[in-house]
């Protein structure tokens, strides 16, 4: 068994210390092949390796909070926000204030940084929804449909509300698998609003829906609150907070994969939260679900005087 190999990335050369490192371990030994057949950290690191060109146009400029199962994902887990002294100097930092004094967090901008991180088992990027060139204006928003059960009935309906309702109010939206039970729905912004009007405007969309659809949506924060309803989670908007970014593994059985589709993909039945894993989630980003999703979204200005329209 080799402790270690090395891999040339452009002028970097990146180690992946302890390949045969069981990460995600079989669940049933008596399953058939491939069914859940337990990853090693070579078979993350050369998943990521395979989908860099993928994911990177949605990691750079980004600050991360990186979350750590060294021990693989039955064991202790990480949220690192503070970016270690031994990191390499080629990878990119951005410091950014916190309460109190600031947080020097990781930027992955290349595939050399991306893989550094697998090898020390970092499963899950989480992204800020702005860039280090203007940290406090978003350029994203993000809808987290979280249904109180592993339902994704619930959560396709939840979907296509909400996507009805953005797109009356001229705001372009796309969807994305969080690889637990839910759908990200994803707002491009144009940057020109700070974190609390976007977290505001994001509060206001919820609410409405919700309260069109009071039996089956809610906005409740705590959890006894909810019941059974399906909850429309706008906390990621303010400011320090993070969205797991497309393509990211997850810390679950079979290593499912957060993955953007289509809007079309919604209607096929065998599309569902965890879908897709490192086995099969390049061959989704191959075939660019995100290909409308325009670089420059809009003002949340015209949206805002619409949705106030709606509201009465």
């Amino acid at each position: 068994m080799n402790d270690a190999r090395t891999v040339r990335v452009g002028r970097r050369t990146v180690a992946l210390h302890r390949p045969e490192k069981i990460l995600f371990p079989a669940r049933d030994a008596d399953a058939p092949a491939r069914t859940d057949p337990g990853y090693t950290k070579a078979d993350l690191f050369d998943y990521y390796r395979s989908v860099a060109p993928f994911m990177l146009p949605h990691l750079r400029g980004r600050p991360l909070m990186l979350e750590r199962h060294p021990d693989g994902v039955d064991g202790p887990r990480f949220m690192q926000k503070e970016t270690p002294e031994h990191y390499p100097d080629w990878i990119t930092r951005a410091e950014v204030v916190k309460q109190g004094g600031t947080v020097t967090h990781t930027v992955c901008d290349d595939t050399a940084t991306l893989l550094f991180l697998a090898d020390q088992a970092c499963l899950t990027l989480h992204r800020w929804l702005s860039r280090t060139g203007r940290i406090d204006h978003p350029d994203r928003l993000v809808f987290d449909l979280d249904p109180a059960k592993d339902d994704f009935g619930a959560v396709r309906d939840a979907a296509r509300l909400l996507g009805e309702l953005l797109d009356h109010m001229g705001l372009f939206s796309a969807l994305m698998t969080t690889g637990s039970r839910g759908l990200h729905v994803v707002v491009p912004l144009n940057g020109h609003q700070d974190f609390d009007d976007v977290r505001d405007f994001a509060k206001d969309v919820a609410d409405t829906l919700a309260a069109a659809h009071p039996e089956r949506f809610t906005t409740a924060v705590r959890k006894e609150a909810r019941g059974d309803r399906l909850y429309l989670d706008v906390q990621r908007n303010g400011y320090a907070q993070t969205a797991v970014a497309p393509f990211s593994v997850r810390a679950a059985p079979g290593a499912p994969v957060a993955v953007p589709i289509a809007w079309e993909q919604l209607d096929d039945p065998a599309v569902h939260a965890r879908r897709w894993t490192i086995e099969n989630a390049v061959e989704q980003a191959r075939s660019d679900p995100w290909a409308g999703v325009p670089r420059t979204g809009r003002a949340l200005g015209p949206a805002r005087r619409k949705l106030s329209a709606l509201r009465g």
